[in-house]
């Protein structure tokens, strides 16, 4: 079973609500018997969002995932941004509910169309690479 790094974050709605849903949904599919990590969360600015786009509440968790499939992970992470009330959006980056993102699958590498691991920008993003940092030794 991999240890897996997810990042959160919402800019919609109950910002701090809708992470505490996600990471509620996300104990379900983390295995009950190892530990579940959760960075403090960070009040950020929007980057590369339409220019009138509120501000970010971001987060990271790390749990042991009881899958070994990074794409299984993906349909179960999309299933909950469903569920917490996100909707499809052409518009790139534009304000959302919830948004997660699998950082890393364990030791695993993964170029597929729908997701690439570990995730090709962690290092770009402040607001992803701080939280994470607060639970894992990068």
């Amino acid at each position: 079973m991999p240890r897996v790094a997810i990042a959160l974050g919402s800019n919609l709605g109950n910002r701090q609500a809708n992470i505490a849903a996600a990471i509620s949904e996300l104990r379900k599919i983390a295995s009950p018997d190892e530990a579940f990590l959760e960075a403090s969360l960070y009040d950020t600015e929007p980057q590369n969002c339409p220019s009138d786009s509120p501000r970010f509440l971001n987060t990271a968790v790390d749990l042991h995932f009881s899958g070994n499939d990074p794409l299984e992970l993906l349909n179960l992470t999309k299933n909950i941004e469903r569920k917490l009330g996100r909707e499809p959006n052409p518009v790139r980056n534009a304000p959302r509910i919830i948004d997660i993102d699998i950082l890393l699958f364990g030791e695993s590498t993964l170029d597929h169309p729908d997701l690439q691991l570990p995730h090709p920008r962690i290092q770009e993003r402040p607001f992803v690479l701080n939280p994470l940092r607060e639970i894992r030794d990068l």
